[in-house]
Formats: structure tokens, C-alpha cells, sequence
């Protein structure tokens, strides 16, 4: 993939993905739709012609056409050829680059997409371009309201709180340890073959998670995701023994009921984890399955050497994979009458987050989607996928969850290795913005505007120990720590609070619970032992959040003033007010950066004179509304910016 080394530079070609002057209408398209596509090229280089070629499900090729002639600034002249393709009927990734001829056709150049493929500026090759993604989805398609508009909280129920007036676990496991104390560290109890011979368990439970929704409320939630809370012999429930019933540790299907009438009237939905790509190997399947081939539930599962050897999730033998379309299966989870689907949507829940999405078949996602709509229209269907979700390849398929008819929602991982990434220095502001920018281009604005938007998980190392890791490299005396760790772990909240898509706080993100990799970041919640300084934070950004529509609904802008400074506003086209963010991520005292806000806010800054406010303090500004409007940017600072108090 060389550039090209002829007489010919790179501002003698240009085209920008993400600007609506070059492809038009901007990001991904509905299928059927037609979009315009202009790229300028330097006059002297004598084009006879310039394809479009895109590449799908088959190849297009489309002639654009010379329609003007522009000098731009740097007084060389260009002339724009353009085209219009009109995507196909189906929904499919395409890729697409320009070939260019020149000299009678005697030479050939490419312009594709840049060696990130993370779309925008793109650059000249000489062979093997990179093509730019254009992702189609079916027309009409939506993603409900209230979810784009929720603040989310993620319990991991053994963990949250016991709700038993003893305290005591309720229904131990036979095997199981039982911790002493609430607050003990969680651990793992192996064998000598590194297997867990006893689970763990605190005793957190749904009369636990019922006795504290008011202070959910008080963090502004309106949505609950569970971890598995379907019976199972583990304490994370991922190795589902019956998926009718409520694990006996967590209490009964009337607690169930109860919580979820207590979650709608103070209007929190609940949504569920789905794991259906395996069951337990304890499971009512799977033993009855290993009894005799003639169970019903024998073809459920991929058998090697019956009944010792059989497929299983990453090799763990716990966990025995299901056929996902066996017709007995996909009756038992979707289309039965009493099926999983409706059973527990008839129970009141409002949605799944699908466990392991990429190794569930897409007729599975879209008739489960399908199902649960018929049931409830404003269901929603979210899936753990930990890349861009756009254009993943799970076994060799390119997925298709954002078509319209599978998922409304994935846990947006990428955010939070994009922010650690900033953070620790790894990627600047303006790769920080490219980023960010992808994945705004490649995903439906339905869909961009639905993302499960976190910082912790079950899954992966807490926010604040990662954020405390980071800073231990940052070049700063030992009494400054502290101080970086709170301003670093304020800004990425204030970030993940401000961005399209739902911000989900871990349960105890909110309040400084810290935790390495599983089972450490599965620690209980500290009751009567929070960080009340973060915890007030946390609800002090739940409050901007739920109040303003534009941090819901607006449109954003990234800018990069500074290899240290990442900024966006939040925004309607029409309309005059405004929200921006804008940090510093630089650990020295002395980087104090001066930004002339103006310059980035494009069509807004002729808005700013003296009406514009840091975070409830108006911030010194000029009695005038020259162009000159520089904002002092503190080290390890994050600040909000508004045309107005919020």
C-alpha cells in the first residue's frame, strides 16, 4: 500500500468522507437511497475519467463527471467530478474507493480511505487502496425513544445488596463458600487442575436490589441491566441450570414481580442477560441430554464422543454450546407459547442484552428482535460485542447487527479504550477525534444514539483502578496523585454523561469501588463506606444529563485544538443554544492551555459574547464578541461549556 510517488502530491487529491459537501448524506444509508459523491482533483493532473468503484455484495462501478472548476486557498486549481449511486435494495457493508485515470488512460492512481480506515481525509495509493465503509440499513428503522433518552446502572445481583433482614444468603448451593463479611475480597477457590471446585457467594439478591431503587432514582436511572439471574450453580449465572426459573439465592419469582413493580413506578425498566449461545453443564438440558440420545434435548447440544466430548463455549466444559436454530431450541427460547421470550417479556421486562452476540446466527438475533417487538414495540435488544459493531467478522461472516432488524444496541467498549487510550497518552486528541468520528460515520444514527455507553463492567478491570494505574505513570510528585485520579476519573464521567448513546454506570462505579480482573471487579457494594465526594459527582452529571434535551438528542461536533485537548459540542442545527466539553489530559502543572474556542465551534461562534458559562461559574470572558476568545484549559481538567446556565 505505497503511496503513490509520481509527480503528483497529496493536496493534489482530495475528499473527505465525513463532510457532506464530498458524500452526501453523511454516514451510514438507508438501502435503497441515492448518495452524491464529489471529489476534487488538481486540474493539471488531465483526468480522462474517474470511477467510483464499490464493492459489495458485487461490484459497482459508476463514471463520475467533471461539474465545475474551484481555485481553493492554496491558490491551486481543482475541478470536482461527481456521481450519484443509489445503494441497493438490501442492507450490506459496502466499501468503496476512486480510480483515477490519467493520460489517456495510460496511468491509473486510487484514492482510498487512510491507513486507519477510520474514514474522513483519505489518501493517494498506488495500489491495493483501503476503502471507505458505507453501512446500509432498512429504511424506517428505530430505536425506541425512551432508550436513547435513559440513564442505565449494570448489577451484578450477588454483589449489590441483600435485602434479608438476617443478612444471611438466602438458599446456599450445596459446595458453596459463603463469605464472613460484606465487604470481604472476592476470590476464586480452584483445584489442582485450576478449575473452581467451590463458588463464592455474598448473598445479594432482588429484594436487595428493590430495597434500594429510591436511591437509584436519586443517580436519575430509569434503566436496571441484570446480570444472569436465571438458575445456575455459578455466582455470575452464565451457565444457565433452568432459564424458567429465578436462582433460589436471589430469591423467588415473586420477588421478581415485585421488583419489577416497584422498578415501573418509579419509572426504571428492566432488561435481562440473555445467554443463549450455551447452557450449564448442570443444567436441566444438558444431564437429561447425556441420559440417552433419544432426550428431546439431545440435538441441542454438538456431541464429539458421546456423551464425555462435545463443542463447548472457549473450551470450557461448564459451559456445553447449544445448536442455536435446532428446531426444539429456537421453539424453546422464541416461538413456543411459554417460550423464555415470552415468558419473562410477559413478566414485565423491557428487553435483553444478548450474551456473546457474535456467536449467536443472525436468524436467531432478528427472529428473537422480532418476537420481543411483536410483544412489546419499545423492547430493546442490546448485544455484547466488544468492536466496531458496523462491519465485525464473527467465523469468517461479516455481521450485520445495525441493519434494522437485529440488534438496537451494543456495549460500546470502544469508548472506553478510546478514553484510557487518550488518557495514558497511547493516541492524541486529533486520532482521539478520528476515532470517534468513525464510529459516528459507520453506525446508523439510530443505532449511535442508542449505545450502551460504559467505562466498567463486569468484564473488564474498573474504571477507577484503571484510571489509578494510568496516573501512577503521569510524571507527578506523589501528593499530586490522588488529585489526578479523581480529576481524570470526573472527566471521562463527565465525557461518557455528555456523548450520544446511554451512559451506564457499573453498580459502585458511582461511589469509588475499585477491582482488577474477574472476580476482583465483582466487589460488593460498600454500603455506609462510599466516596461521597464522587458519589455527589455522579449525581450532579445524572442531573445535567436527564434535564437536557440536547445532551439526549443533539447533534455533535469533535474538535482537536491541541495534541493534548479533545473537545465537541452538542447541538440542534437550528437552534441557537448549545452544550461543549472540552479537557486537558496533560499531567503538568504547567500546561495550562489557552484555546480560542471560536475557531472550533463553527457555526455557533458568532453566539458567543459574553453569555457563555463554565459549569455553573461564568467564565471570564471578553466584554466583546471579537474573534480573539481565548478559554483557559487547567491541566487534568474537563470543562463543560454552555451558551446558557444548565
Amino acid at each position: 500500500m505505497d503511496k503513490i510517488s509520481y509527480n503528483i502530491n497529496e493536496d493534489s487529491i482530495f475528499f473527505n468522507s465525513q463532510d457532506i459537501n464530498f458524500k452526501n448524506p453523511f454516514g451510514a444509508v438507508a438501502s435503497g437511497e441515492s448518495i452524491t459523491f464529489n471529489i476534487e482533483i488538481e486540474t493539471v493532473i488531465n483526468c480522462s475519467h474517474v470511477v467510483l468503484f464499490i464493492d459489495g455484495s458485487k461490484h459497482y462501478h459508476i463514471n463520475l463527471e467533471p461539474v465545475a472548476t474551484i481555485t481553493k486557498e492554496n491558490l491551486k486549481e481543482y475541478t470536482v467530478w461527481s456521481g450519484v449511486f443509489k445503494t441497493p435494495p438490501l442492507t450490506h457493508i459496502l466499501f468503496y474507493y476512486f480510480e483515477i485515470f490519467t493520460e489517456n488512460n495510460l496511468n491509473k492512481i486510487f484514492y482510498g480511505n487512510n491507513t486507519l480506515a477510520l474514514g474522513g481525509i483519505g489518501q493517494i495509493y498506488k495500489e491495493n487502496p483501503i476503502g471507505y465503509q458505507i453501512t446500509l440499513f432498512y429504511k424506517n428503522s428505530k430505536t425506541p425513544n425512551w432508550f436513547k433518552e435513559s440513564i442505565a446502572y449494570q448489577i451484578f445481583p450477588d454483589r449489590f445488596n441483600n435485602g434479608n433482614k438476617d443478612g444471611k444468603v438466602s438458599n446456599p448451593k450445596p459446595n458453596s463458600f459463603l463469605y464472613g463479611h460484606w465487604s470481604d475480597t472476592p476470590m476464586y477457590i480452584k483445584n489442582s487442575k485450576n478449575h473452581i471446585s467451590r463458588w463464592d457467594f455474598f448473598g445479594g439478591n432482588l429484594k436487595g436490589i428493590s430495597d434500594k431503587l429510591n436511591y437509584l432514582k436519586e443517580l436519575n436511572i430509569n434503566l436496571l441491566y441484570l446480570n444472569p439471574i436465571f438458575e445456575a450453580t455459578s455466582n455470575h449465572r452464565y451457565d444457565t441450570v433452568n432459564y424458567h426459573n429465578i436462582d433460589p439465592v436471589l430469591g423467588t419469582y415473586k420477588d421478581f414481580t415485585t421488583m419489577i413493580k416497584e422498578c415501573k413506578k418509579r419509572g426504571i425498566e428492566t432488561i435481562l442477560d440473555g445467554v443463549f449461545n450455551h447452557t450449564g453443564k448442570n443444567s436441566i438440558y444438558f444431564k437429561d441430554a447425556i441420559k440417552s440420545k433419544d432426550s428431546v434435548f439431545y440435538p441441542w447440544y454438538r456431541f464429539k464422543n458421546y456423551p464425555t466430548e462435545y463443542d463447548c463455549w472457549w473450551g470450557i466444559d461448564d459451559l456445553p454450546c447449544v445448536n442455536e436454530l435446532e428446531p426444539g431450541f429456537f421453539k424453546y427460547i422464541i416461538e413456543g407459547k411459554n417460550s423464555v421470550v415470552n415468558h419473562w417479556m410477559n413478566s414485565g421486562i423491557k428487553g435483553w442484552r444478548l450474551d456473546v452476540a457474535d456467536e449467536l446466527p443472525n436468524y436467531f438475533i432478528e427472529s428473537l428482535r422480532y418476537r420481543c417487538k411483536e410483544i412489546d414495540p419499545e423492547s430493546v435488544i442490546i448485544g455484547e460485542v466488544w468492536e466496531d459493531a458496523s462491519n465485525k467478522i464473527s467465523y469468517g461472516q461479516r455481521r450485520e447487527y445495525f441493519n434494522g432488524r437485529q440488534l438496537d444496541s451494543v456495549m460500546n467498549y470502544p469508548l472506553r479504550t478510546y478514553l484510557l487510550n487518550f488518557f495514558n497518552g497511547s493516541i492524541d486528541s486529533k486520532t482521539l477525534c478520528q476515532y470517534m468520528n468513525s464510529l459516528k460515520e459507520n453506525y446508523p444514527r439510530e443505532n449511535y444514539y442508542s449505545l450502551f455507553n460504559l467505562l466498567s463492567s463486569h468484564d473488564v478491570i474498573r474504571i477507577k483502578t484503571s484510571v489509578e494505574t494510568l496516573v501512577q505513570e503521569y510524571p507527578i510528585d506523589h501528593q499530586y496523585f490522588e488529585k489526578a485520579t479523581e480529576r481524570v476519573l470526573k472527566s471521562m464521567s463527565l465525557i461518557q454523561f455528555t456523548l450520544p448513546g446511554i451512559p451506564v454506570i457499573y453498580y459502585g462505579d458511582e461511589v469509588g469501588v475499585e477491582g482488577k480482573k474477574d472476580p476482583d471487579n465483582r466487589r460488593t457494594y460498600p454500603w455506609g463506606n462510599e466516596d461521597k465526594n464522587l458519589l455527589k459527582w455522579y449525581k450532579k452529571i445524572s442531573i445535567l444529563r436527564s434535564e437536557s434535551k440536547v445532551l439526549k438528542n443533539g447533534e455533535v461536533k469533535f474538535f482537536s485544538p491541541h495534541p493534548d485537548v479533545f473537545g465537541y459540542i452538542r447541538y440542534f442545527p437550528n437552534e441557537k443554544d448549545f452544550i461543549g466539553v472540552i479537557t486537558n489530559r496533560n499531567p503538568n502543572k504547567s500546561k495550562i492551555f489557552n484555546i480560542n474556542l471560536k475557531e472550533f465551534i463553527g457555526q455557533f461562534s458568532n453566539k458567543i459574547a459574553t453569555d457563555i458559562y463554565r459549569w455553573n461559574d461564568p467564565l471570564i470572558v471578553p466584554t466583546d464578541s471579537s474573534t480573539n476568545f481565548p478559554i483557559k484549559i487547567p491541566p487534568l481538567k474537563t470543562l463543560l461549556f454552555s451558551s446558557k446556565k444548565v
